[in-house]
């Protein structure tokens, strides 16, 4: 493969593991093995979509943390930025590429291999930024280029992390569930309501996609003989 891009080094530390605090570091491994255990050895490189019901509720940054987590196994891992909408993840590495996932759909970027960032942390973790903000991302994400690309990277990776749009938004997460192994909700205490992940899920569900779990964050334990404000906390179905 040919030399890849660099992320910077320059990162936030209050969100990107590793330097999350102790607490929300092993909430991500749990998340991790839990989604080891989700799939069959016969899915060589399961494809994983992250979502949530409304804006805001850290979808990206669970993502994020997600990669890093199995990448801190030694797997080789690939997140794809396909919020195409409102791209958020160079907020996050402080990385600035011209090309990316749109360009790759919309043909004008051949080289799939030079839209792929290496993580400076670790070699085995690289990114597909969203690129230039196209006026028809669900048209893309719906294409047969998606489709075909997907499968050319699933022969190089263990894991493809897909970053996606709110469910309830718009309809790119249930248009890319179809070439995903599984779906995973983002919920966060006191922001989002009740009935927006319910909406959320049954989305997801209406067109048979495999819902692995869902992230809940900002949770405040409190119920155990002490008050301890997790940054994180995780309930997995």
């Amino acid at each position: 493969m040919a030399k890849l891009n660099k992320v910077s080094d320059t990162v936030d530390a209050r969100f990107i593991y590793p330097n999350i605090p102790f607490a929300i570091t092993e909430a991500y491994k749990m998340l991790r093995t839990n989604i080891d255990f989700s799939f069959t050895e016969d899915i060589k490189c399961p494809v994983i979509g992250i979502t949530s019901a409304i804006k805001g509720e850290g979808k990206t940054a669970t993502s994020i943390n997600l990669a890093y987590a199995l990448a801190e196994t030694n797997k080789k891992v690939l997140f794809i930025e396909a919020d195409m909408r409102l791209p958020s993840v160079s907020k996050y590495l402080k990385v600035s590429m011209k090309d990316g996932l749109s360009s790759i759909l919309t043909g004008v970027q051949k080289n799939t291999v030079s839209c792929i960032v290496s993580d400076k942390t670790f070699s085995n973790l690289n990114f597909i930024f969203s690129g230039p903000i196209p006026p028809n991302p669900a048209e893309l994400l719906n294409s047969n280029s998606m489709k075909k690309v997907l499968e050319v990277l699933k022969e190089e990776y263990d894991y493809i992390i897909v970053d996606l749009p709110p469910v309830s938004v718009v309809s790119d997460p249930v248009i890319v569930s179809k070439y995903t192994d599984g779906m995973v909700i983002v919920s966060r205490q006191d922001y989002s309501e009740k009935k927006a992940l319910n909406h959320a899920i049954y989305q997801l569900k209406f067109v048979n996609a495999k819902i692995l779990g869902i992230v809940y964050r900002g949770y405040k334990e409190a119920s155990f003989g002490y008050s301890k404000k997790y940054g994180k906390g995780y309930s997995y179905e």
